[in-house]
This record gives structure tokens, C-alpha cells and sequence, in this order.
């Protein structure tokens, strides 16, 4: 199962570009950010994590990235399509697999918004945007803190858009550098593996 995958939302089109495993133990469906797209490197590096441990991956470009645009449409459009997505998924590529859900930056956000909808055991967050650069007043947290199945952030030290504490379910992993999390592409999938692995309940 790899390939790319056309899927109707509300909002247009979206693609997803699926690289699965034989005989899956779970799936993780991430999204990418908002200026960015499925290419960038801490998303191939979860990729390539989570299939080391037989986990099928679902990078999902967004309808707006899909038409050509850059500018990231409103939450609730891309919510709406996120969720759209998963569920295509549920009955077709990654069907009967517990599923995990995530992403870098924005994407990240728009899975803990979903999350619950979507049914995830678990979600991923590269890179969350906890506040925009210089305005930690503006705070994303409760994003982060509604989210009710475990989660983990990984979070570059020197991140502008801040640095989010750990919670009860919230495992916060820091790895060098900043906002693009390409400082330790390795401790990245490191952490990625060990959060996947235990979460399915794979042997060490």
C-alpha cells in the first residue's frame, strides 16, 4: 500500500500519500503546516519511524495545498477536511487499525481539534505552535490540554512559537533547534518509535 490517494472533502480535494507497511500494527495520519507541505524533513523522519516499527503512514496534503494556494484556510475548513480524510481512511487504506493522528505546526493543531472526532488512540505533534512568535498572550494550550488520549509533543529548544509543559497524558520531548525540528532528525525519530511502540503496545 503506497501510492497516492485523491479524497473528496467539504472544502475540495485533498491528496494523500500513503506509505504502508505489510501487515500494519496501527496507523498514523499526519498533516502538514501551514506554509509547508508533506516533504518537509521532520515528517519524513516520523515516516520512516513509525514504519520501522510496522506502524502504515498517511501524509495528508490539505485541500488548499492541493489547489495551489499557500495561505492556509480557516481552522474549521481545514478541521472539516481533516476529518473527512480519516475517515476515508478508516474504510479503505487503513481500515481496522488503531489509529494515531498528528502532524507539524498547524497540522498538529487541526488533530487535537479532531481528535476525539476522529477516533485516535494517540496524537503526534511536531513542532505545536503554542503561541505566535512574541505574542504568548495569543496561547494555543487549550488545543494542547482538551486533548484526551495520550500525546506527544516534540518541540525544537529555541522554538519561537514557544515551548508547551507536559500534562497527565502529554509526554513534551525537546530536541535541538528551532521551529523546523531539523536540529536532531534522530532523537525526532527516536522519540517518534518509543511514543508509537508503547502506545500500540509493542514489545521493546
Amino acid at each position: 500500500m503506497v501510492g497516492v490517494l485523491d479524497v473528496d472533502t467539504p472544502h475540495g480535494p485533498a491528496r494523500v500519500h500513503l506509505h504502508g507497511v505489510d501487515d500494519p500494527v496501527g496507523g498514523l495520519v499526519l498533516g502538514h503546516g501551514a506554509g509547508g507541505g508533506v516533504a518537509a524533513r521532520d515528517l519524513v523522519a516520523a515516516t520512516t519511524a513509525a514504519q520501522a516499527i510496522g506502524v502504515s503512514v498517511a501524509l495528508v496534503e490539505q485541500p488548499y495545498r492541493v489547489a495551489g494556494r499557500r495561505s492556509p484556510a480557516p481552522a474549521g475548513q481545514l478541521d472539516a477536511a481533516w476529518i473527512a480524510v480519516v475517515e476515508e481512511l478508516r474504510g479503505t487504506a487503513l481500515a481496522d487499525l488503531a489509529l494515531v493522528v498528528g502532524g507539524r505546526s498547524s497540522g498538529a493543531r487541526v488533530a487535537c481539534r479532531t481528535a476525539e472526532q476522529t477516533g485516535a488512540v494517540g496524537v503526534l505533534c511536531l513542532a505545536f505552535p503554542v503561541h505566535p512568535p512574541g505574542r504568548p498572550e495569543k496561547t494555543r494550550l487549550p488545543e494542547l490540554d482538551a486533548v484526551a488520549v495520550p500525546t506527544l509533543v516534540v518541540q525544537g529548544a529555541s522554538d519561537p512559537f514557544g515551548m508547551p509543559p507536559a500534562g497527565a497524558q502529554r509526554e513534551v520531548v525537546t530536541v535541538p533547534g528551532n521551529h523546523s525540528l531539523t536540529g536532531d532528525l534522530e532523537a525526532l525519530r527516536t522519540a517518534v518509535g518509543r511514543f508509537l511502540g508503547a502506545l500500540l503496545g509493542l514489545p521493546d
